[in-house]
């Protein structure tokens, strides 16, 4: 139950509802909206149907959905985020050898006045 409450609560993020506005059309309370996403609410067949008919697909479609493009997405921006990471790393190394280059001329310039 616990991955049919995961894949619940990523379909409520993709459409951007809130638990509250998920229960009210599902004409329950948030707390136990709540106890499906988190898997500790068996859920029942009607249940099912009505979350899947909210979501716009099938029941099946509902058991056996799987974000990969999301997931795919994820790494996407993970790739990214780990690429403009390694630049900045590199820029800061540069920037280190510049100050260490300057004080060592200034340390040299003193010495030599």
């Amino acid at each position: 139950m616990k991955t049919l409450g995961k894949k619940i609560r990523l379909l409520r993020h993709q459409k951007g509802w809130s638990q509250e506005d998920v229960a009210k059309r599902l004409d329950i309370s948030i707390p136990a909206f709540s106890k499906i996403e988190t898997g500790i609410t068996d859920i029942n067949l009607s249940r099912l149907e009505q979350i899947a008919n909210l979501f716009e697909m099938s029941v099946v479609q509902l058991l056996t959905f799987n974000d990969t493009e999301q997931d795919q997405k994820f790494v996407n921006e993970l790739e990214t985020v780990n690429k403009r990471l390694m630049d900045r790393e590199t820029e800061v190394i540069d920037l280190q050898k510049k100050v260490i280059e300057l004080f060592e001329e200034l340390r040299h310039s003193k010495v030599t006045a």
